[in-house]
């Protein structure tokens, strides 16, 4: 009579594993705690193959964002973008550039990027302004925002 069992990690385990990991278990453990609560199932050749190319499809869909943020950094890094902003007759701004701002002049460009992966604390000045953009992957990219100010008509 067998004493173990081999199961697939449906979840994290702790002590034992993370989830498609294929685990040699206690025949009791697996039939009164792993699958009952949902955290294993018994490998089968089937589910094996099917929880394979799962991981295939996971590991391609990766590399595909990896790519893509990768080409995003590399456009990304050295634009120019301008901002206008309302001045003061001393010339300042009235209100702070926001990184929202900075992100709505980016998607203008073409580029798809939040507001909160821009870390520049608000720009008070007018000027040029070098910001960095965090991207996936811990992938960043510098910017240059200039402010100029509003023309009064």
């Amino acid at each position: 009579m067998r004493k173990t069992m081999k199961v697939i990690l449906l979840k994290p385990v702790d002590k034992l594993g993370r989830t498609g990991e294929i685990k040699d278990v206690a025949l009791g453990y697996a039939r009164n705690y792993l699958i009952p609560r949902g955290l294993a199932d018994e490998a089968t050749p089937d589910l094996v193959a099917r929880i394979g190319h799962r991981q295939e499809r996971e590991q391609r869909a990766a590399e595909t964002e990896l790519e893509k943020a990768e080409n995003l950094a590399a456009q990304l890094d050295g634009q120019e973008v301008e901002v206008t902003a309302k001045v003061t007759p001393q010339g300042t701004l009235f209100a702070a550039i926001s990184p929202a701002k900075i992100a709505a002049a980016l998607q203008a460009k073409g580029f798809a990027v939040k507001k909160d992966q821009i870390s520049a604390s608000h720009i008070k000045e007018i000027g040029e302004h070098e910001v960095v953009i965090s991207l996936a992957h811990g992938l960043e990219s510098k910017v240059v925002v200039t402010v100029n100010a509003e023309n009064h008509a």
